[in-house]
Formats: C-alpha cells, structure tokens, sequence
C-alpha cells in the first residue's frame, strides 16, 4: 500500500498560532501512518490577474505541493465569524486552472479542523470553508470535522496546545481521514 501524504494548511500566518500547533499534535497522532508536511505560504503574493501568468514562484511552490499531496487537512481559526483573508488568497490561487490542466484542488479530498480562545470556537468559518471547497469541487470530508473551543483551557504554564480534554477527537478525525483519502485513491477519485 502506497505512503499516504497528507499537507496541513493553517489558516493563520503566526508561527505559534493555536490551529498551527493543532497541525503539528494532528502530525503527532498520524505519526508514521503516513508522511504530514505543514504548508509555509506566508510569501504567497495577493491574487492580481496582472501577475497570473506564469505565476510567481511562491505560487508554483505551492501549487506543486498541493498537487503531489493525497490529502488536504485545513487547521484554520475563526476572524469574525469567517476562515482568514491569508487563507482565501490561498485557495484562490490553487482555484486557478494551471496551463490547460485543472486546479490542483479539484477532487483533493479535505479534512478540516480549528480551534478558537473563544466559545463558537470555528463552525462558521468551517462552514465557509466547506462552502468554498465544495463549489471548487475538492472532495470535503464533512464528518467528522473538528471544533475545539476555549483552547486556552487546554494549554500547558508554557501556554502550548496539550489538548487534555479533546484530544482523543482529534484522533478519531485522523484516523477517520486518513481512512477517506485512502478509500479515494483505492476507487481511483483522489486529485492527482
């Protein structure tokens, strides 16, 4: 059976931001079940049509790493009730047609998780997300999807994600997605 690759995008540029240490626990728990990379786009320029061809090299970079991924997994925080500007910008680079090929997000399947100080922790903006993914036609994993609110109730004194009481949900969503993106590529529908 083929090693799955599995890209973690975070929704917030801030290196220590919570959802990007959920990426790295979400890296922990998958462990050797398959390689996981956290996506560094912070250079990724705003989306102008004057620059779209050919793109700038931060575009090609992650196009090229979207593309030779089996599975897309959003960590993303929640900015006034929506996913953040940084990562629509992102998706809507990967939204654009390379050359005569398809977006590199069509058929992609996603998982998506977040995590908030707050008590709506991220279903809005899951939902915004699952919207936009959808209508791209990347292939969303709907259930389960992750939620976690008051993520400073489960910070070590150094204030370090540690996820005492929701951990165990984030292990049955990667168990659960790692699970969907194998099933795709078995039935020959993952987006390569």
């Amino acid at each position: 059976m083929k090693r799955l690759k599995i890209l973690a995008i975070v929704g917030s540029l801030r290196k220590d931001s919570y959802n990007r240490q959920l990426a790295m626990l979400a890296k922990e728990i998958v462990g050797d079940r398959a390689d996981f990379e956290i996506l560094e786009y912070a250079d990724v320029p705003l989306l102008n049509q004057d620059y779209e061809t050919p793109p700038p090299e931060p575009v090609t970079r992650v196009r090229e790493a979207v593309k030779a991924a089996d599975g897309l997994w959003f960590f993303t925080p929640e900015y006034n009730h929506y996913f953040p500007g940084v990562l629509k910008n992102l998706i809507d680079w990967l939204s654009l047609p390379v050359g005569k090929s398809a977006p590199v997000i069509v058929k992609k399947p996603c998982a998506i998780s977040g995590t908030t100080t707050g008590m709506h922790a991220t279903a809005c903006a899951q939902d915004h997300l699952v919207t936009l993914l959808s209508y791209l036609d990347a292939d969303v994993m709907n259930k389960p999807r992750l939620t976690i609110p008051y993520i400073l109730e489960q910070v070590d004194d150094q204030g370090r994600v540690v996820l005492t009481q929701s951990r165990k949900y984030l292990e049955r969503q990667a168990d659960a997605f790692l699970a969907f993106v194998q099933k795709r590529i078995e039935c020959g529908l993952g987006g390569k």
